[in-house]
C-alpha cells in the first residue's frame, strides 16, 4: 500500500513538471509571442517569462531584429536596351508580430520575392547611365515600392542597396572609349580657353606699350640680357628695320669727324654692308643679323 502510494506520488511529481514546463516561456528581448487560445489569437506576449495554458494555448514566436536579405542576381534590360546582371540587398524587420503570423505564411520568402520582382520592374525603366550613377535615387524608389507591398504584412523594409552592377565586355570597352573622348574634349577646351586668355592679355600689353615708344626698345634690351646669359648655343634675334637707321646715321657721322684712314675704311665696310640690306629687304620686314663687322673707336 506505502509502495503504491509513492509510484502516485511520483507519477504526480513528474506530471506537474511537465505541465511546468509545457507552460512556462522565456522570450529575450528581441521576440514577442502570439499566442492562439483554441485557435484564436490573443494579445501578443513579451518579453520576458509568459505561462501558457496546456493544451489550450498555442504559442509562436517572432523576432523583431533587422533582417539582411540577400536579393539575387537579376537579369534586366535597361531602357537603353543594354543588358546587365544586378545584385541587390534589403533590409527589413517586423513591426506587427501578429500580422507577420496571420498575414502571411512566410515573411522572408514572401519579402524576397517581391523584391526580386520589384527590382526587375524599377531597373528596367532606368537608363544605364543612370544605374551607374544615380543609385541613390533607384535604392530610395525601390525602398518605397517593397515598403508599401509589405507593410499589410507587419514587415518594414529601411533600406535597400544596388550591391552590384555586371554590364557585357563590349559596352565596358564602349564606355572607356566614350571616357577617353571626353576627357580629350575637356583637354582641348581647356587649352583654347587659355590661348584666348594668353591673346586678351598680349593685346592688353601691346595698348599699354604703344602709348610709350620708348617702352618697347626698353623691352628689347631686356630680351637681349636675358638671351646672352646662354653660352652654349648659337642665339638668331629678329632685329626690326627702325633699328639700322639711327645706327647708319651715326656711322655716317662718326666717318665724317675721324681721320685714321683705316677706321675710315672699316665705317665705308660697314655702311656698304648695311646699305645692300636696306636695299634687299622689302618695306617692315625684320631681319636675322648673326655677326656686324668690328669698329674701333676714334
Amino acid at each position: 500500500m506505502i509502495a503504491a502510494l509513492i509510484v502516485v506520488l511520483v507519477v504526480l511529481c513528474l506530471t506537474l513538471v511537465v505541465v511546468t514546463s509545457m507552460s512556462v516561456r522565456v522570450l529575450r528581448e528581441y521576440e514577442r509571442a502570439v499566442v492562439f487560445r483554441l485557435g484564436r489569437v490573443m494579445n501578443q506576449r513579451g518579453p520576458g517569462l509568459i505561462f501558457l495554458t496546456p493544451g489550450i494555448e498555442r504559442m509562436v514566436r517572432v523576432s523583431l531584429r533587422t533582417v539582411t536579405l540577400q536579393i539575387p542576381a537579376q537579369e534586366v534590360i535597361t531602357r537603353d536596351n543594354v543588358p546587365a546582371r544586378v545584385a541587390a540587398v534589403a533590409y527589413y524587420r517586423v513591426v506587427d508580430a501578429t500580422k507577420s503570423v496571420i498575414e502571411i505564411e512566410n515573411v522572408l520568402n514572401a519579402t524576397k520575392q517581391i523584391a526580386q520582382t520589384t527590382l526587375r520592374s524599377v531597373l528596367g525603366k532606368a537608363e544605364l547611365d543612370a544605374l551607374l550613377a544615380d543609385r541613390e535615387t533607384l535604392n530610395e524608389h525601390l525602398q518605397h515600392i517593397i515598403d508599401d507591398q509589405t507593410e499589410p504584412w507587419g514587415v518594414k523594409v529601411t533600406a535597400v542597396e544596388i550591391k552590384d552592377v555586371e554590364i557585357p565586355e563590349r559596352m565596358q570597352h564602349a564606355m572607356a572609349r566614350q571616357a577617353e573622348a571626353e576627357r580629350e574634349r575637356r583637354a582641348k577646351i581647356i587649352n583654347a580657353e587659355g590661348e584666348f586668355q594668353a591673346a586678351a592679355r598680349l593685346s592688353d600689353a601691346a595698348e599699354v606699350i604703344s602709348r610709350n615708344p620708348v617702352t618697347i626698345q626698353l623691352r628689347y634690351l631686356q630680351t637681349l640680357i636675358e638671351v646672352s646669359g646662354n653660352q652654349s648655343s648659337t642665339i638668331v634675334f629678329p632685329l626690326p628695320m627702325d633699328v639700322l637707321h639711327p645706327l647708319i646715321d651715326a656711322a655716317r657721322g662718326r666717318r665724317a669727324s675721324t681721320s685714321d684712314p683705316q677706321q675710315r675704311a672699316l665705317l665705308d665696310d660697314a655702311l656698304a654692308a648695311a646699305q645692300r640690306v636696306l636695299a634687299e629687304a622689302p618695306n617692315g620686314a625684320q631681319l636675322e643679323i648673326e655677326e656686324l663687322p668690328a669698329v674701333e673707336p676714334a
